[in-house]
């Protein structure tokens, strides 16, 4: 087992670490398909051996072709490090300024497997958003803050370090960019040709950033956005009995099941992968799961009714379950669901962020590789029929939003009715929760807030989260707004119950 220490010194080079290959029982990338030519992988090998001195390239290359033909990336599973992952107090890291150790920090963090999606492939969340391209990069990377000083700043470019340079105490430790490609190159097919070369890397927001926490902060946004989304569309304070649909488990999306419980409605979020939906509930955030339609209609009559609060896990596709709530209302009249949206990863509806309804998920992971044009009219298919059963529910009154996931622009390219009636072709007929849900709280000044306790203290938590909350009880007691005042209410409401891990208990199907 490596120590911090040890990580922090640079590639273990002398002797190259065993290549234990990829781990077993952990969930892992999809395989890619970027259709290289024999120069482009050249190159592909060209640019993971440079991190590598001259003596190891003979054996590294075989290896780094293999992987490259296997997975259709050179992540170097070989270099994935033998050591605990996760966010260790900034005391422990051995590093010249304090600074650098909170990056380490939270590194180490996004690279988790209780937090990241695909832990050996470095993808935190979103089914593509990389930490780093390769797990030289890390290592790298970790020797670079170890040696930083206050005056100094380390540069990064799509997971590769350019290095340290002067700079002054005053400047940022680190500066990062991602994803850099002129716009005529920026199809999807040309980005998994350019990842697959280790010239480009998409760190979504925060993975590559090094800066997302877990679910868990986003679990703030979107309690605020059911929140409101029930304001605005149901005119309700209360949620109670209130259902909300939607789908995914994995990354980000993996905050919709606690945040319904804090909303006080009924969340009912189907997901495919078993994994990602065992994670979640292990971890406390789902009160139930199932894979059972039957039981899924059962228990959303029964909380209805009841006005109870629940967050149920549905195994199994979203398509299947809209469908089966358009049955019941066409078969018993009864509309079973209020408030509806996806978080599917559908900027990546190709690669591992949708699955089709025709294929279980362990066949769609085999036909994306074996024939990737298959799978995507397949994908388009099961679009247009998600969209359908949608639109039925939504003629009857249930509220739909766009959660900023691409899900309807990729609709829209399937040929699915999206569109809005009388508008021009670039307008959608349901809104956009940053248009409509969070753009009235952000025009007050509102924000996705967050902190982060690096002493890894529960009691340092804690205390944050109380001083947190006074500020904004004084403020509250100063006098504001019918309106800032709602959201103040809202925020203390979120800091209260986001530190309640365990909402319930399994209830077999």
């Amino acid at each position: 087992m490596s120590s911090l220490e040890e990580i922090c010194r640079g590639l273990p080079l002398h002797p190259l670490p065993e290549n234990r290959g990829r781990k077993k029982g952990i969930p892992h990338a999809p395989v890619r398909t970027p259709n290289l030519t024999a120069q482009e992988e050249k190159l592909a090998l060209q640019n993971a051996l440079r991190y590598f001195p001259p003596e190891v390239h003979k054996e590294l290359a075989l290896e780094f072709a293999e992987e490259l033909k296997l997975y259709g990336h050179i992540y170097m599973y070989r270099f994935c490090p033998d050591i605990e992952m996760r966010a260790y107090p900034i005391e422990e890291y051995p590093c010249k300024t304090k600074p650098a150790a909170a990056i380490m920090h939270m590194i180490m963090n996004n690279l988790d497997p209780s937090v990241a999606q695909f832990p050996q492939e470095l993808v935190t969340y979103g089914g593509n958003g990389q930490v780093f391209s390769s797990w030289a990069q890390f290592w790298l990377v970790m020797h670079y803050l170890s040696e930083m000083t206050e005056e100094q700043t380390l540069v990064m470019y799509s997971g590769h370090p350019l290095g340290l340079f002067p700079s002054h105490r005053y400047a940022p430790r680190l500066v990062i960019t991602n994803g850099m490609v002129i716009p005529n190159y920026s199809s999807r097919d040309e980005y998994e040709k350019m990842f697959a070369m280790g010239v480009t890397m998409y760190g979504q927001m925060t993975a590559g950033s090094y800066c997302y926490i877990g679910p868990q902060g986003i679990v703030h946004g979107t309690v605020l956005t059911v929140l409101n989304a029930g304001r605005r569309y149901l005119g309700m304070e209360d949620l109670a009995g209130r259902v909300f649909v939607t789908s995914g488990l994995g990354g980000m999306s993996g905050a919709q099941a606690k945040a319904a419980v804090i909303a006080g409605c009924v969340g009912l979020i189907a997901e495919v992968d078993e994994a990602a939906l065992l994670k979640r509930y292990r971890q406390g955030w789902l009160m139930e799961i199932t894979d059972s339609l039957d039981h899924c209609i059962a228990r959303l009559r029964d909380a209805r009714e009841n006005k109870s609060t629940l967050s149920l896990g549905y195994h199994g596709n979203v398509v299947d379950l809209w469908e089966r709530l358009v049955y019941e209302l066409d078969t018993t009249g009864e509309q079973l669901v209020d408030l509806g949206s996806d978080q599917t990863s559908c900027h990546n509806p190709f690669s591992g962020g949708y699955y089709p309804v025709q294929l279980s998920f362990e066949e769609a992971n085999q036909l994306m590789s074996t024939n990737p044009g298959r799978f995507r009219t397949l994908v388009q298919e099961s679009l247009r029929r998600q969209v359908a059963a949608i639109n039925r529910l939504s003629d009857k009154g249930m509220f739909f939003w766009d959660y900023g996931n691409a899900f309807l622009l990729e609709a829209q390219r399937a040929g699915a009715d999206v569109e809005k009636r009388g508008a021009n072709k670039i307008e959608f007929r349901y809104p956009s929760y940053v248009q409509h849900i969070m753009g009235d709280i952000f025009s007050l000044g509102f924000g996705p807030f967050r902190w982060v306790c690096t002493s890894g203290d529960p009691q340092d938590l804690a205390t944050t989260d109380l001083i947190a909350t006074s500020v904004l009880e004084d403020a509250i007691h100063r006098g504001v707004s019918a309106s800032v005042k709602q959201q103040y209410h809202d925020n203390i409401h979120w800091i209260q119950e986001a530190g309640r891990p365990q909402l319930g208990s399994w209830l077999p199907s």
